[in-house]
């Protein structure tokens, strides 16, 4: 294995925590999955913004915290990771969710946890249409995530483009599966893997489904 630590990131309902669970029950790998129910602060984030943005992005920054400290301890008992997400994922909420005031707080207390947490070896980025993220909210049935907008996802899509491609820590692999469905669909499944299996330089690349390259 080229890398220890994989992390699976991309807009809300992308499909984060199907392909990451796949992928770590294909390789015996250790999967850490965000535990966003435990969340108190989710729901009324949806109902009232900028009441709850705060506590919520605290809130969520600080299990990812616990989560990622934890692996990190265990790294000799498990060699491979992969996780539905990265600690990046709360400041780029958190630029998205709070006000300017707010910010400036949360970076304080982000940049502290941050430097002692380890990087991925490889970041893997799901991306599709806003449409399709609708519709797979819709499936999936979350009542408070039912009333997410448009432009809410664009928004978020944006933030997380203009970090990964600008950041230069490690490598990006940015999966593009517009019309693709890797959790039925065993032979685009086995085409992402084998991409996500290959060695990176850093930096972001692409992957094009479509027209793999071999």
């Amino acid at each position: 294995m080229k890398y220890k630590f994989i992390a699976i990131e991309g807009n809300i309902g992308v499909g984060k925590t199907t392909l990451a669970t796949m992928l770590a029950k294909d390789l015996n790998a250790r999967l850490i999955l965000e535990k966003f129910e435990k969340n108190p602060f989710l729901p009324k984030f949806y109902k009232n913004p900028k009441k709850n943005a705060l506590p919520l992005e605290l809130f969520f920054m600080a299990e990812r915290y616990h989560q990622l400290k934890q692996q990190k301890a265990q790294d000799l008992f498990q060699p491979f990771t992969i996780s539905d997400y990265f600690f990046i994922k709360s400041k780029l909420f958190a630029y998205n969710n709070l006000q300017k005031d707010e910010i400036q707080l949360f970076n304080n207390l982000f940049e502290i946890m941050l430097s002692s947490l380890p990087k991925p070896n490889l970041l893997v980025y799901l991306h599709t249409d806003i449409k399709s993220l609708q519709n797979n909210i819709h499936k999936r049935g979350r009542e408070y995530e039912q009333k997410i907008t448009d432009e809410y996802l664009v928004n978020i899509q944006t933030v997380y483009f203009d970090y990964l491609k600008k950041q230069n820590d490690f490598p990006v692999l940015v999966i593009d599966i517009r019309n693709q469905d890797f959790k039925n669909d065993k032979l685009i499944f086995k085409r992402i893997k084998k991409q996500i299996l290959k060695k990176y330089k850093l930096g972001i690349h692409y992957l094009d489904l479509i027209n793999p390259v071999s």
